[in-house]
């Protein structure tokens, strides 16, 4: 808070690298802020999307949330990305579950999913 007020104005920054150097702020939140709070394009890589992504195959088992959004962002127009992300995380724990058998048969992806009927 000191920070904000010293060095912004008591005004959150709605510019990325900014953020990025506030204390305890990284990448995913630096994105949700982007995102929900400004409405710009950003592309939140949490443990659901890092999971589902690679599940979907829509990257090839990259764990890492940084390498995860950037390649993302080849594939996702920026002015969808908030809501792709939002999505997914909904996705997450009603369909494509962690915990239990994903529900391919229920999945509005399904045909799209190159892990189809995938056991893990």
């Amino acid at each position: 808070m000191k920070m904000l007020e010293e060095k912004y104005g008591g005004q959150v920054p709605a510019d990325f690298q900014k953020l990025l150097k506030l204390p305890g702020v990284g990448r995913k939140s630096a994105n949700l802020i982007m995102g929900d709070v400004f409405g710009k394009p950003a592309i939140v890589t949490d443990t659901h999307c890092i999971r589902l992504v690679n599940r979907m195959g829509l990257v090839d088992q990259i764990k890492e949330p940084k390498k995860v959004e950037m390649a993302l962002w080849k594939l996702i127009p920026p002015e969808e990305g908030s809501d792709f992300c939002h999505r997914l995380v909904y996705h997450g724990r009603d369909v494509c579950t962690a915990r239990t058998k994903p529900h391919c048969e229920k999945c509005c992806v399904k045909d799209l999913c190159e892990r189809n009927g995938v056991e893990d």
